[in-house]
């Protein structure tokens, strides 16, 4: 048998690809073979990435099926992304899996990894013979959450199934007297509106997580980016579930990166606000305006990432903005060049999970500003558990006010305990990584077996 050789199934969304994108790095820095299949609408964006790593071009090799959309779909309607991908890919994989390994059969597929929604793949691997794993691309908790999902039910936290037609569908709201759950005793009381499924399209998103965790379970691995002191509570709940991280890994170039460094080489130690939602996420017009205005309020330097990729509305700046006291790009390489630059003073973040480890793992505090799924969670984390964050509060028109930003960044800049608290984590963190490293090449082992 040859080197491990790992294919790699991200459901086609940057959250998911990019998560999965830089543990396949971590691989590939030792020494394993990894075959990226993703979307043909995503392939560009990943194989140009892979081609600009320092490693990759003779270890991973980037590949693409049709995920069965047309120009004319929409891509961020999620249920027909997920029911396309299902009618879809699942009748091509096994033939593409035979063909790969005849072009290296010294080299053949030993697993198949996949993120969330794909589990089917799972059960193509297990009919071919192969390992399978999970890389979950949330938090622990976020898995847990989904994993009691039945339990929940049977206790009566969240509502029963209702018998409709032939289908059973849960909203998978809260009973009326469970306004908070706590998963397990040392797991924190979180808002039942904050569960993962809660915000999004509830009765298909909730009936279809409730059946892809249990297709989840033909994975004997569940690899999560997080670690046991960072959320204890998760493992006790989902015995598969294994920590990984912090996964460190290398970041490719990009010409803006250099003019972005230059400026915040310019600034004072601890100064600069660093504003990034992520790569899913996009204020309304109305909130992108007072945000602009409130960064001139505050005339303090700040970072500003706008992912212009991701509005189907152009975002105006205000007549009136200035924002001559900060720099404003539509990309950085957050952790490597961002949050550990020691002018970032802290971290305004939509609490994705990628972000969140990235700036718990550079000791940055938080002001935090969820939209959706998992980040509520996050948010409950780094503001009520691990305090190394504020949040913003909305205002009777569902707005963060400007008032509001300056109230927030201005008490941050005071508050001398979240500061420690974020250094302590940071530290914590960095001893955190034996034992992830640990439980890696723990699962690298089961696959050369």
């Amino acid at each position: 048998m040859g080197i491990p050789h790992f294919l790699a199934i991200p459901y086609p969304i940057l959250g998911h690809i990019s998560p999965l994108f830089q543990f396949c790095q971590v691989l590939a820095t030792n020494g394993y073979k990894i075959t990226f299949l993703t979307s043909d609408n995503n392939f560009n964006r990943v194989n140009r990435a892979a081609s600009e790593g320092k490693f990759v071009k003779s270890q991973m090799r980037v590949v693409s099926l049709p995920d069965g959309l047309g120009p004319e779909d929409d891509g961020s309607d999620q249920p027909k992304v997920i029911l396309s991908i299902k009618t879809t890919m699942v009748a091509m994989l096994p033939k593409f899996i035979e063909d790969v390994n005849a072009m290296d059969s010294d080299n053949k597929i030993s697993c198949v990894i996949v993120t969330k929604n794909m589990g089917w793949a799972l059960q193509v691997a297990l009919d071919l013979g192969l390992k399978g794993a999970l890389f979950w691309p949330a938090s622990a908790t976020s898995l847990a959450s989904f994993d009691s999902m039945q339990r929940l039910i049977d206790e009566g936290i969240i509502e029963p199934m209702l018998l409709i037609i032939s289908f059973e569908i849960s909203s998978g709201l809260p009973s009326k007297e469970h306004e908070k759950i706590k998963l397990c005793s040392n797991m924190p009381m979180i808002d039942a509106s904050a569960m993962p499924w809660y915000c999004l399209d509830n009765t298909f998103y909730f009936h279809h997580m409730k059946q892809e965790i249990q297709t989840l379970k033909l994975a004997k691995w569940w690899l999560c980016n997080t670690t046991i002191d960072l959320e204890p509570g998760p493992f006790s709940i989902s015995p598969n579930l294994i920590p990984i991280g912090p996964l460190i890994a290398t970041n490719y170039n990009k010409s803006e990166e250099k003019t972005c460094q230059e400026w915040l080489d310019q600034q004072p130690p601890k100064s600069v606000i660093y504003i990034s939602f992520g790569s899913m996420v996009s204020p309304s017009k109305e909130q992108f305006k007072e945000l602009a205005l409130g960064l001139d309020f505050l005339n303090m330097p700040f970072l500003w990432v706008i992912n212009k990729n991701n509005n189907n509305n152009p975002l105006l700046y205000p007549e009136n903005f200035k924002g001559n006291k900060g720099k404003i790009v539509g990309w950085v390489m957050q952790k490597k060049k961002v949050l550990s630059h020691p002018s970032i003073a802290c971290f305004v973040s939509h609490c994705g999970w990628n972000s969140t480890m990235e700036g718990v793992c550079c000791g940055v505090p938080f002001l935090c500003w969820p939209f959706c799924s998992d980040q509520i969670i996050n948010k409950t984390y780094i503001c009520d558990v691990w305090k190394v964050g504020i949040e913003f509060e909305k205002d009777e028109n569902g707005l963060v006010s400007r008032e509001e930003i300056k109230k927030k960044v201005e008490m941050l800049f005071e508050d001398e305990g979240i500061k420690e608290r974020s250094l302590k984590l940071k530290e914590m963190m960095i001893k955190n990584k034996v034992e992830g490293d640990k439980n890696l090449n723990e699962f690298i082992n089961w696959v050369k077996e």
